[in-house]
């Protein structure tokens, strides 16, 4: 998440948030036109339209389990975990899936093919984000005293600022379906170790060698590093880290998808087939259409 003004008073993480409006039940398919990689992204920050409608209920029609469609995609999905910057699993994430509409699990399709043929791999952290998830991001801005992970997420940042600096929002484009959290990962990719809620923690903007042992190529930071360091062309992250955020970008820009310049891990689809459409449904096999 990164530094943009956000909706709401207080705290919260950078989840880009693109507004909307209607619902689009029948989404007509578009192809994934390149993006220049210095081609604009909304964010959080972004007025919603006047016209907006609710967040979409129901089921996710047109939805995939994304390793289902594309089985050589690894899954790393941090939010059905207690690894993430709230320490605990979040509400929606009843299964560790990512669902994205096929749209966009077609494109990603299509990335990994390229990453392959490179010897990487692409690793999801999140994708599908439900609005109840959301809705537990801001609840728990609001409780000073739950900073169980401040030491690996946001050691320099104050808790109060996180919303307003922009590294968490609402609502959030992952809340359409078509937006998503990933990296590269060498193929076959390294072994992780497992995180044990209570370990000692260690900043996300320290060395490879020193931060969590994430399987992940090396990117400058950790996943979620709410730091200036994690914006995607920060000029402080130089060399192999600099490269690989560049292929990244490339990878997923050849694809259709934009990046979100202030975390080198987000990326939306362009031409999202619910561009307006924000859904509440859980993380679940059971929510698809």
């Amino acid at each position: 998440m990164r530094r943009s003004g956000r909706v709401g008073g207080g705290v919260v993480l950078a989840l880009v948030a693109v507004l909307g409006g209607c619902s689009h039940p029948q989404p007509r398919a578009r192809p994934a036109a390149p993006v220049p990689a210095s081609a604009p992204v909304a964010t959080s920050a972004s007025p919603r339209p006047a016209t907006a409608t609710p967040t979409a209920t129901g089921g996710l029609p047109g939805f995939v389990v994304l390793t289902a469609l594309d089985p050589r995609i690894h899954a790393d999905i941090r939010y059905a975990t207690a690894h993430n910057f709230v320490g605990r699993p979040i509400a929606g994430y009843r299964e560790p899936l990512c669902l994205l509409t096929r749209q966009a699990a077609e494109a990603l399709r299509r990335v990994q093919d390229a990453a392959l043929a490179g010897g990487h791999s692409l690793k999801v952290y999140d994708c599908y984000r439900p609005q109840p998830a959301v809705d537990d991001f801001v609840a728990w801005s609001k409780r000073p005293g739950e900073q169980q992970t401040r030491a690996e997420f946001y050691p320099d940042v104050a808790k109060d600022r996180l919303f307003a600096d922009g590294y968490i929002g609402a609502p959030t484009a992952h809340s359409r379906g078509s937006t998503l959290d990933l990296t590269l990962v060498d193929e076959p990719p390294a072994s992780q170790p497992a995180y044990v809620p209570g370990q000692r923690l260690v900043p996300c903007t320290a060395s490879p060698g020193r931060r969590f042992a994430d399987n992940s190529i090396d990117m400058g930071t950790g996943f979620d590093c709410f730091d200036a360091r994690a914006h995607t062309a920060d000029p402080s992250i130089t060399g192999t880290a600099r490269e690989n955020r560049q292929l990244l970008r490339r990878l997923m820009t050849d694809a259709g998808f934009v990046n979100y310049d202030r975390e080198w891990w987000h990326y939306s689809l362009r031409e999202e087939p619910y561009p307006d459409t924000f859904f509440a449904a859980p993380v679940a096999r059971s929510s698809l259409g």
